[in-house]
């Protein structure tokens, strides 16, 4: 996750290993300026929720479009890629970031497997003007436990606190919740194939992989991809190549022959010619942008 920036009132810290240094991170009243800052797509090192308080803006997460209108909560697992865009000037948001040992610990002291089930399949989940205040709560209680230097066991601390909310509130979150998604995945062999390609692009860019694995023939999962989502599905494979790469050029350290060899490319020109077919620039240019 890319937090190289900073604002006079919004203390960041430059490198996300100064925020995993810790199990539990959070900055709340997020404006519209921050985020319209986010010029490029953001992949996420851990996990993070974002409660959205006010105001509205349209996310792709893993190329998947989400209207977001608050109050809502936007739950990003690690390794996710996120890009805002169309944020209205209300837009107001808090961030909490974990480690893996917290969400971890999270996760498995919930008993509701349904509940689990549905948050964690869901990336946009709209709150009821009640659960979102007793959100605003868990976040002014979690910010305390944070600042209290005399808590003896902050993990625990924050853990349990975390718990507490799901257990009296998560039901209300979570039953009958809606996915703001303007690309409709209900169709069962699509969420599958968008899954397999999430799981497998970097190695696999032909048809004929995916359609075995669905055991279809290709021409039938191409016509089921683009009748339920608009694209065909070799430009949903391109789409997350192409996306992954840009998150690579904007926010890793890696030369332009390493990232042609981490996405499977046979040479670096070959990948070239392939970044710019699909943007319209090399991937120096798009890095040099």
């Amino acid at each position: 996750m890319n937090l190289g920036l900073r604002y006079d009132n919004i203390p960041l810290p430059k490198k996300v290993s100064e925020i995993l240094k810790e199990d539990f991170w959070i900055i709340e009243n997020v404006s519209p300026i921050m985020v319209k800052a986010v010029t490029a797509p953001v992949k996420f090192s851990a996990y993070t929720s974002i409660f959205v308080t006010s105001g509205s803006c349209v996310a792709d997460i893993n190329l998947i479009p989400h209207k977001i209108v608050g109050p809502a909560i936007v739950n990003i697992s690690s390794s996710h890629i996120m890009q805002p865009y169309d944020i209205s000037d209300d837009f107001r948001a808090s961030f909490v970031v974990m480690s893996s040992r917290l969400r971890d610990a999270v996760l498995s002291n919930i008993s509701d497997l349904s509940i689990l089930s549905r948050m964690t399949s869901h990336s946009v989940t709209q709150l009821s003007p009640e659960v979102a205040e007793a959100m605003q709560r868990l976040y002014t209680d979690l910010r305390a436990l944070m600042n209290d230097e005399h808590t003896e066991r902050p993990f625990q601390a924050i853990l349990h606190t975390i718990l507490a909310f799901f257990y009296r509130w998560g039901s209300r979150c979570y039953t009958g919740l809606q996915e703001n998604s303007q690309i409709p995945l209900s169709n069962h062999t699509v969420e599958k194939f968008v899954r397999l390609v999430q799981e497998n692009f970097r190695k696999e860019r032909f048809l004929d992989f995916y359609a075995d694995k669905l055991e279809i023939t290709p021409k039938h999962l191409s016509r089921t991809i683009r009748t339920h989502t608009g694209f065909t599905a070799v430009e949903w494979i391109n789409r997350f190549v192409i996306l992954e790469a840009k998150v690579m050029l904007s926010s890793t350290n890696l030369n332009i022959q390493q990232i042609a060899e981490e996405l499977n490319f046979p040479s670096q020109s070959f990948f070239g010619k392939y970044f710019k077919k699909a943007t319209g620039m090399s991937p120096k240019e798009f890095r040099n942008q």
